[in-house]
């Protein structure tokens, strides 16, 4: 119970209808407890002669006595036709409800699923950007697909049982208790071996499942990236290697699902033989009974085992639901597992609101680490209002990490960040963020029009006000040429447009945002002399009075930057203008002279 705490924390939103479940269930297993206590009569009819003197002195010789009045009165056939009219009208009211109860179950079974989904996927939103640099792609998904499917199917899909079937075996046995105890103590007895023998059979298909899905989710990734790297994959003639890789995950996955296939499916005949043995003693120790004279006749024996046979079925779904609910259990503590990850960039209950920028952005000695390992050290920086500052540097110098850390991707590890004199960390996060555009390296479109691709996060805006944006990122003339124009859809990550065209439309983006601050990590790096041109001209407009933070390589694109500040292994190693880093002659000069910079 304590592994599905989660899923009984949803269902307790949902008491009425499960007391309409309960009800349903309760009546459906009652009409049908009656339809079968209806078999003794019908036998004492058949077989005892009008003129037997019944023994009145038990429950059920009184109820034998009311069946044998009614023969008394109407005749053997009347009686047989009105106890087969009850058996009629009992069955059909026991199905009845039944159909209620799963009428009612489904949606609720629906409900509880499309929380979890949703509650993974706004845990997923929520989570830094940080999480998803240590984490496999491949595996998220499988979590949230996969795992899910695991969970409906292995849980979910045998809810009804762990409702219905143990009301079943308490009410049928609860019946034989009163019909005879004795018999019903040694079933008592014997049923719990028989339920330990299965129970310890079933503990290792958790693990195992759990592999399973750890497996799954490997094999999603190396999916994901032999489509994302496929031109990669076929130029450097790596199809078998990648191959290998898929197939050597594939048949671990293979031999691990057939154990769990073999233990699953041994649950129904293990079960099935242990009902078996039961009944056998059952009939010997009952049979014993009635031959003793022991005033258990042989119409109720005949319907005690009838009554005995009902609870079979219950038991051998409560003990194939257990075998599922331990391999369901593993991709649900999975999901727990992404569920439970701490998020290190939170809000303060008592957040202040940012509404506007006026003064500037203060890095008061800012270190940020990964785990031991640091990646910037003691940054002093100010970015004054309306001014650019261009970050320079090689590869790995922090640069696009300092960045990360105006709009909270990232917390600082130590030191603190103010915007306007107020630790960013006292801001409200929207509030924050909706001061910022970002221009990235790698445009990110989604598989949607060009038109909701623009207006991202906008909350919409009008067509007149998204023509403007892509006018001024001088993207409105090729998008119009689109059969679609702005309702062209972009593709699987814009695919269906050129590096250009994408990164016009993401700055067309940042545009129609229209933050003050503006933060262009690479923006043009990654494209030809003539579409960065292009871009670069649209950013230009872009940038115009504008607080900028721009990351560059290509040094020709930052000389006009109020200020120019050199990084080298996290930290601040040269800080001014072009003109007077020339003049230093120190790390600027040298990277202007690779770069061939006049």
């Amino acid at each position: 119970m304590k592994k599905i705490s989660r899923l009984l924390k949803y269902l307790a939103d949902y008491k009425g209808q499960i007391a309409l479940y309960f009800t349903a269930n309760l009546l459906g297993i009652l009409f049908g407890l009656f339809s079968l206590t209806m078999l003794a009569p019908v036998l004492q009819v058949l077989f005892k002669p009008t003129d037997t003197v019944v023994n009145r002195d038990s429950l059920l010789g009184k109820f034998s006595g009311f069946i044998h009045d009614i023969v008394q009165a109407q005749g053997p056939m009347a009686a047989l036709a009105d106890v087969c009219i009850a058996v009629v009208i009992f069955t059909i009211l026991k199905n009845l409800f039944l159909y209620i109860s799963l009428y009612i179950l489904n949606p609720l079974r629906n409900a509880i699923l499309r929380r979890l989904r949703d509650d993974i996927f706004t845990k997923t939103l929520s989570l830094p950007i940080g999480f998803f640099t240590e984490e496999r792609k491949g595996d998220l998904i499988s979590r949230m697909t996969n795992d899910i499917n695991e969970v409906e199917l292995s849980i979910m899909g045998v809810l009804e049982v762990f409702i219905r079937e143990p009301l079943t075996i308490i009410f049928y046995i609860g019946t034989m208790v009163f019909m005879n105890y004795q018999l019903t103590l040694i079933l008592l007895f014997v049923l719990p071996i028989a339920g330990l023998i299965i129970g310890r059979i079933s503990k290792s298909l958790r693990k195992s499942s759990n592999i399973a899905q750890e497996q799954l989710g490997n094999m999603l990734g190396v999916i994901d990236e032999t489509l994302v790297g496929m031109r990669v994959v076929k130029a450097f003639n790596a199809e078998t290697h990648q191959h290998l890789r898929f197939m050597r995950i594939n048949n671990l996955l293979f031999r691990t699902r057939n154990r769990i296939a073999a233990r699953k499916e041994l649950a129904s005949p293990l079960s099935e033989t242990m009902g078996v043995i039961v009944v056998a003693i059952i009939l010997w120790v009952g049979g014993k009974m009635v031959f003793s004279g022991s005033g258990f006749s042989g119409e109720w024996f005949v319907t005690y085992i009838a009554l005995f046979s009902q609870i079979i079925n219950p038991f051998k779904n409560l003990s194939s639901a257990f075998y599922n609910v331990q391999k369901g259990t593993a991709a649900l503590d999975r999901i727990e597992h992404l569920l439970g990850v701490e998020n290190t960039i939170k809000e303060l209950p008592d957040a202040m609101p940012v509404y506007s920028f006026s003064d500037s952005i203060t890095f008061k000695n800012v270190g940020f680490a990964y785990g031991d390992k640091k990646i910037l050290q003691g940054i002093d920086l100010e970015i004054k209002k309306g001014k650019m500052i261009a970050l320079v540097g090689a590869s790995g110098a922090g640069k696009s990490t300092l960045v990360d850390l105006i709009p909270r991707f990232h917390d600082v590890t130590s030191g603190e960040i103010l915007i306007d004199g107020v630790n960013i960390k006292d801001c409200k996060l929207d509030d924050l963020r909706r001061l910022m555009g970002v221009v990235s390296q790698d445009p990110i479109l989604f598989n949607d029009s060009i038109y909701n691709n623009i207006t991202l996060g906008t909350g919409g805006a009008t067509q007149e006000r998204v023509e403007d944006a892509a006018r001024i990122a001088n993207a409105d003339n090729f998008i119009k040429q689109k059969d679609g124009g702005y309702q062209t859809v972009a593709g699987d990550r814009g695919a269906r447009l050129s590096g250009g065209e994408r990164q016009r439309i993401t700055i067309a983006r940042a545009v129609l945002k229209n933050p003050p601050i503006l933060i262009l990590d690479e923006a043009t790096s990654s494209l030809d002399t003539e579409s960065e041109r292009i871009v670069q001209d649209a950013i230009n407009k872009l940038m115009q009075n504008r607080t900028c933070v721009v990351i560059a390589h290509r040094l020709s694109t930052v000389q006009n930057a109020d200020e120019i500040v050199v990084m080298e292994q996290g930290k601040i190693m040269e800080r001014g203008t072009h003109a007077s880093l020339l003049e230093k002659g120190g790390i600027y000069k040298r990277l202007v002279d690779m770069q061939q910079v006049k």
